[in-house]
């Protein structure tokens, strides 16, 4: 009876906090050390369907992805461009939940590569912050991105990530003034994405300057890790920011892959799975180009 009264106290105490090293950036020490940048590849979950969107997953990792950024569909997608609006929709229209990204984010680790959400709070929020932690956990995932979210109002965040050992990654852009950097970069685990524009995602045909100067004054705020992300689509670009960044995040160039020019799936899904991994090859080759 005693021994049933301990049980059940030790059952009511709080867990204790992880002290698991930051996943991402153990990854991206290690590749700073081979003298190159991360490719991380975005790719919605359930999109266009979620079996495909399991293939393409495992596609762009054998084709050189080091960290997949998986996406939760969300219905008002306010930093997202076209290419990604479109595949959220159809996502979102198969019938997506939250909890079966996790599915996903069992694989990418089984391949081999980290693998991050990216999700609008809101989908976090109503899912149960403390759940969704250790359904990440469990699920051997290393962390999550939060586009919405802003440092001052991630509390419950803050704490379950450290909970259970997850990465935090917060965006800024080029007009974030230097103590929002400076607060950002303290509470950030695993990376900073800098923005490297404003605006929506999507492909550009030539980059903003703006995104090394933002890179150098997150590292000045007290970031380890800066990666960069919306607008990077070839593989020159890609080299051009993997000179003075951690990382390269690419994802319309990716998702644009499996949608028509109507954007619309594309029904021939072996060619566009194909597609996928020459872009995706096309890419690490431009980031393997990097001299530092």
């Amino acid at each position: 009876m005693v021994d049933q009264s301990r049980q059940a106290a030790a059952s009511a105490q709080p867990r204790g906090f992880s002290r698991r090293t930051s996943p991402v950036a153990a990854t991206l020490e290690a590749l700073r050390q081979e003298g190159r940048p991360a490719f991380i590849g975005y790719f919605p979950y359930g999109f266009p369907d979620e079996p495909t969107s399991l293939e393409a997953m495992r596609v762009m990792v054998r084709n050189g992805v080091d960290i997949v950024e998986i996406g939760l569909p969300y219905s008002d997608p306010v930093m997202d461009g076209p290419v990604i609006q479109a595949a959220a929709k159809c996502a979102i229209d198969q019938g997506v939940t939250v909890g079966g990204v996790f599915d996903a984010v069992r694989q990418v680790q089984e391949d081999g590569a980290k693998a991050l959400v990216m999700s609008y709070w809101n989908l976090i929020m109503h899912y149960g912050v403390a759940e969704f932690a250790e359904g990440m956990a469990d699920a051997g995932g290393a962390g999550l991105v939060t586009p919405d979210l802003i440092v001052d109002e991630s509390g419950e965040w803050i704490e379950q990530s450290d909970r259970y050992g997850l990465d935090r990654i917060y965006l800024v852009s080029p007009d974030s003034a230097d103590d929002r950097l400076e607060l950002t970069s303290r509470a950030a685990r695993g990376f900073v994405y800098a923005t490297s524009r404003m605006g929506v995602t999507g492909e550009r045909t030539s980059m903003s300057g703006s995104a090394r100067e933002l890179v150098a004054r997150v590292r000045r705020a007290g970031a380890p890790y800066v990666c960069v992300g919306i607008g990077v689509s070839t593989a020159q670009q890609a080299s051009q920011v993997g000179a003075y960044a951690d990382g390269v995040i690419v994802g319309s160039a990716l998702v644009h892959c499996l949608l028509d020019d109507q954007g619309r799936p594309r029904k021939d899904r072996k060619r566009a799975l194909d597609d996928l991994a020459s872009v995706c090859s096309d890419l690490r080759w431009g980031i393997s180009q990097v001299k530092r």
